[in-house]
């Protein structure tokens, strides 16, 4: 056991290599997915049906096909056809691609899940295209779209384990170095069990941190606790008081103060 305890503790310099390139792949492959995610997302709710059945291809073969294959594609096939790449970029492209196709979906049902009325209030008060999506529609979206976006992004550091296979010296690489040298499977990948999830926790909090901004930024939170003044000013009502309007006014249906009907 003592043995086995040196070659760990011999070993764990080596791991900071192994996740430095775990981390790489990762935000390589997020950064992609969420350029992709946008761009098929948009296309495939475009009036144009050129623009959307070539975005409906594409999003359905990137998820119709499988991650390891579509890796070994690029990094066995493609030098083939002349087309030499380097591991890390054959890694981040076949996860951007593969995650990027199923948020794209993620994105077009966000877009899609946005109430009509909140569009038709826009047109009204004479926003611009571009207006009523940055300011009315998207907000909105994006709140819907943070949660899923979530769990893509931790599967898709889950996919990176398989970067391996293509010559990647990552976490999951490293496991095996340290199996071979102690002999210990258990030790090894328990090692590498936990970085990993440590690795997951912190995007986890990470997008709980974005979800929140995001949902104060639409008045979907409750900010008192944390904002001194608000704290101040939130006094308990008299018991059997009728509640006040936000903002503590006593504004009825329509805005109208009590003395001004």
């Amino acid at each position: 056991m003592g043995d086995q305890l040196d070659a760990v503790l011999d070993h764990l310099p080596d791991f900071q290599h192994g996740l430095v390139v775990t981390l790489e792949l990762t935000a390589g492959g997020t950064v992609l997915m969420f350029i992709l995610a946008f761009t098929l997302g948009l296309a495939s709710t475009s009036p144009a049906v050129v623009v959307r059945g070539a975005a409906r291809v594409v999003i359905e073969f990137f998820r119709g096909t499988s991650l390891v294959v579509q890796m070994f594609w690029l990094f066995y096939v493609l030098p083939q056809l002349g087309v030499e790449i380097s591991p890390m970029l054959c890694g981040i492209l076949a996860l951007g691609l593969n995650y990027g196709a199923y948020g794209a979906e993620v994105v077009r049902g966000s877009l899609g899940a946005v109430p009509v009325p909140q569009r038709e209030a826009a047109v009204a008060l004479g926003f611009s295209p571009v207006d009523r999506f940055r300011r009315v529609v998207f907000p909105q979206a994006w709140v819907q779209m943070i949660p899923p976006m979530k769990v893509l992004i931790i599967q898709l550091l889950k996919g990176s384990a398989i970067a391996s296979a293509i010559t990647l010296v990552d976490l999951n690489f490293q496991g095996e170095i340290l199996r071979n040298a102690t002999g210990n499977t258990f030790l090894a990948y328990g090692i590498v069990l936990v970085l990993y999830f440590i690795i997951a926790y912190v995007i986890e909090w990470l997008m709980k941190g974005v979800e929140y901004l995001a949902k104060h930024r639409l008045g979907l939170v409750d900010t008192a606790w944390w904002d001194p003044r608000r704290r101040m000013t939130a006094t308990p009502a008299p018991a059997g008081a009728a509640p006040s309007a936000p903002g503590g006014s006593n504004e009825g249906p329509g805005g109208l103060r009590g003395g001004d009907r």
